[in-house]
């Protein structure tokens, strides 16, 4: 069982979600700047893709990291804005019109409800998006997110690397540094990342480590958010 509760729309967690955050920063700029221009392939321009390289405070991705190779950074090059485009359509906040991405009444409406923006989005995204559509790899590990969500729940409550966590589900073998890393990096993409994204853990690159190194832990997002068959099996942990 997986269930997103319902939260408030003046509760601080949903902040801790770079997506929802990305999301409400588009449709700001959005309300404010009587659209988002669009090029002649209905991509957002680049005007407003760097000024969200700049301001949606992306983990891992920031100014220093997109403009390292070029002065130039399209949606595609900026997967997570890329990834908001498609929601805020899919989910008729946005429409195109006459080369320009406006916002919806639905999504104007939603503006000012960030709780509610939570539930409108990120259940969506995590549970429906094939997640291989913007990764760099086609492959997808086997599993369930009713599986995946419900033994992290217990196992990962003080913490593990990518690789425990990955071994909790499909043993000890793989790793970054020898031939396994492949499955390594499809567990990563296609799970971790989707949950870092939405905001339900955090990632922690250890100073001077290596990849082997990243610490994962639980969001104070994920018990205010999730509802899990296994939450009865987490040490010290109240629901209300």
């Amino acid at each position: 069982m997986i269930d997103f509760r319902k939260l408030s729309d003046v509760e601080p967690a949903p902040q801790l979600s770079p997506l929802l955050r990305a999301a409400h920063r588009t449709m700001q700029y959005a309300a404010e700047n009587n659209g988002v221009g669009l090029t002649a392939t209905k991509a957002f321009q680049r005007k407003f893709v760097h000024w969200a390289v700049e301001h949606v405070d992306w983990p891992r991705y920031g100014p220093e990291e997109a403009f390292s190779v070029s002065k130039v950074v399209n949606e595609y090059e900026f997967p997570p804005i890329q990834v908001v485009h498609f929601l805020l359509l899919h989910r008729k906040l946005g429409r195109h019109y006459k080369r320009k991405f406006l916002l919806t009444k639905k999504g104007k409406d939603l503006l000012a409800a960030p709780g509610a923006l939570f539930g409108e989005l990120i259940p969506f995204f995590l549970l429906e998006v094939d997640h291989t559509s913007y990764g760099r790899l086609d492959e997808r590990p086997f599993g369930t997110w009713d599986v995946w969500l419900n033994v992290m729940n217990v196992e990962l409550e003080q913490g593990l690397t990518e690789r425990q966590l990955y071994g909790l589900f499909y043993g000890e073998g793989p790793d970054w540094d020898n031939a396994g890393w492949r499955e390594l990096a499809a567990f990563s993409s296609y799970v971790l990342k989707p949950l870092e994204w939405a905001g339900l853990i955090s990632v922690h690159e250890v100073e001077g480590g290596s990849r082997r190194d990243w610490m994962c832990f639980k969001t104070a997002l994920w018990r205010e958010a999730l509802r899990l068959a296994a939450d009865d099996e987490v040490p010290g942990t109240v629901r209300h």
